[in-house]
């Protein structure tokens, strides 16, 4: 949930992601020095569990002594000894491999998803070495909630249980919507007022609104400053696009830029496509009548930033992004912040207004415990997590104890989706507060849908604290968009172990290959005319044919 105390460096997942893919190798050393079940700790069930936890620690918090540590410590007889590291996904994941390739692991390992976790290879690895110990048999024993979420939900049951039946670590459960719609695009609905116009609805509207915007002075300034359209490179405005010609899956908010789909139940890519070829073209045609930022496929994010917060006049006509505050601060004096609304899905020529879909959780396993716990340590920590899918347990997690970090729904309040009754209210501290009582998203482990939608959130949308209404109303252009026939379900896929390193090669080959001709073909050092037939037949070699073959065995595996 967007808060005071929820400023979660979104786009850093993608770089967690892509090393944790790349440590997978680390784990290699583990084999030879892995000790038995339980060593050097006593096995019996009661009293003091002494758990040993890696775990990744906001700035300026102290897991030690943070008051939903302690809460948690009295009411599971826990006594834990933390082994940290920062939230920064550039260092996080190292760390975490080191300590796993020296074998002086922990007993368990709570982790954040979009600052770096165990993915699939790295789970089933471990698992043929001993280390990561099944849950299975401690959930059904010791964890009702825990199993209440993998019961009646399919798509987290199958995230969470490998292909032998085991479940070896456990995902956070997320179903934030406008996380499940990533590829949005936010238009400057002032200069529309001013100029006379409406939110475009095709694309023909849109190149005529930018045209606008580039033309009209809109921000009143006699000079032609305006900055029509704009994007980074993680926050791409391609798919928003591209979904006006072809469905494009492609999810910048988890770094995924493959565009793989199911074909009639094939696995197959995208960007080979005549669609695609179509989409390149109509984005190359805003490129070349100027309308796109020079730097709006290469510069990062905090550049994209300072064009919508330059002082002076407002710049920024549109910009992609999951949300706004990526590219305007919140609460700006001036009220820029509240002047960007989203766009709809265009339609494109042939009638397509598609939008990107994606599962909200990532697949892999943010807790784990290891062969290092004792028995009594195992059951004290599935009980702690089994708390952390209860509703009390993600309330004082995620924002502190009641009272002070969230209270019960004040009477005629509002519920994010109105259709729910409202049944709690963030009461947002301030981030010193927060990160001396509470665990925030270290603790974030079954927000699902109901759960989420139940907040009582002002109603003002454009008022910083009716932020997250803001995104809920404007991520609802976007769904049903998807097209659910296409959708590759690449979260409760489980790759081959066997091929898991060398299918995710081709994937980052393949998807580098596909990013860097779509800006050369856009900014035109490449031709769509002439040079389209060597660029689809240079798939061939980086093993395309094989990629999709495998990844098509996995995805018959997963629906067996």
């Amino acid at each position: 949930m967007f808060s005071k105390t929820d400023r979660r460096p979104r786009r850093l997942r993608s770089r967690a992601l892509v090393a944790a893919v790349g440590g997978t190798a680390a784990l290699l050393a583990l084999s030879a020095c892995t000790p038995a079940s339980g060593s050097g700790a006593d096995d019996k069930i009661g009293g003091t569990a002494t758990l040993s936890v890696f775990a990744q620690q906001g700035t300026g918090q102290d897991l030690a002594t943070n008051a939903f540590t302690k809460e948690v410590e009295k009411k599971f007889n826990i006594k834990f000894s933390w082994q940290t590291t920062t939230q920064d996904s550039s260092v996080a994941p190292e760390k975490r491999q080191i300590l796993m390739a020296s074998g002086d692991y922990p007993d368990a390992f709570l982790l954040i998803p979009w600052v770096d976790q165990f993915n699939q290879v790295d789970i089933e690895k471990l698992a043929k070495q001993g280390v990561a110990l099944p849950l299975n048999d401690l959930i059904k024993q010791y964890a009702p909630d825990i199993q209440k979420a993998l019961d009646s939900n399919p798509d987290y049951k199958a995230m969470a249980t490998s292909p032998d039946g085991k479940i070896y670590g456990l995902p956070q459960l997320a179903e934030t919507l406008h996380i499940q719609y990533p590829s949005k695009l936010w238009m400057n609905t002032e200069w529309l007022k001013k100029l006379g116009l409406q939110m475009p609805k095709t694309t023909d509207e849109m190149t005529k609104v930018l045209e606008a915007f580039k033309n009209g002075d809109p921000n009143g300034n006699g000079q032609k400053d305006e900055i029509p359209l704009s994007g980074d490179s993680h926050d791409t405005l391609i798919p928003f696009f591209m979904n006006a010609f072809i469905y494009d899956p492609q999810n910048p908010d988890k770094g995924i830029q493959s565009t793989t789909v199911l074909n009639k139940g094939k696995v197959d890519i995208q960007a080979n496509k005549d669609g695609w070829r179509e989409g390149l073209k109509y984005i190359k045609s805003l490129w070349d009548a100027g309308l796109i930022d020079k730097g709006a496929f290469t510069q990062n994010p905090a550049a994209l930033a300072q064009e919508g917060n330059n002082a002076g006049p407002v710049l920024l006509g549109s910009a992609s992004g999951l949300h706004p505050y990526i590219f305007v601060s919140p609460g700006a004096k001036d009220g820029r912040d509240k002047q960007y609304d989203a766009v709809p899905p265009l339609t494109g020529p042939d009638g397509a207004d598609y939008a990107t879909y994606a599962f909200g959780s990532t697949p892999g396993a943010t807790f784990m415990l290891t062969n290092k716990a004792s028995k009594n340590d195992q059951v004290a920590a599935i009980k702690l997590v089994n708390y952390l899918f209860t509703e009390k347990g993600q309330l004082d997690g995620n924002f502190g104890p009641e009272g002070k970090g969230w209270d019960k729904a004040p009477a005629g309040s509002e519920a994010l989706n109105p259709d729910v009754k409202a049944q709690f209210v963030n009461l947002q501290l301030s981030q010193d507060e927060a990160n001396a009582v509470q665990w925030g998203a270290l603790s974030t482990y079954n927000q699902n849908a109901a759960f989420r939608e139940s907040q009582a959130v002002p109603t003002d949308i454009y008022d910083t604290s009716g932020y997250e209404r803001r995104l809920f109303q404007a991520t609802q252009l976007y769904q049903g968009h998807e097209d659910k026939s296409q959708i590759y379900p690449s979260w409760k896929v489980w790759p081959d172990p066997a091929k898991a390193t060398q299918v995710a090669t081709q994937q980052t080959n393949i998807d580098n290959y596909v990013t860097q001709n779509a800006l050369a073909f856009i900014t035109g050092s490449k031709s769509l005319d002439s040079d389209w037939d060597s660029y689809v037949k240079g798939f061939d070699g980086l093993g395309l044919k094989d990629y999709l073959s495998t990844l098509q065995k996995a995805y018959d595996a997963s629906k067996k």
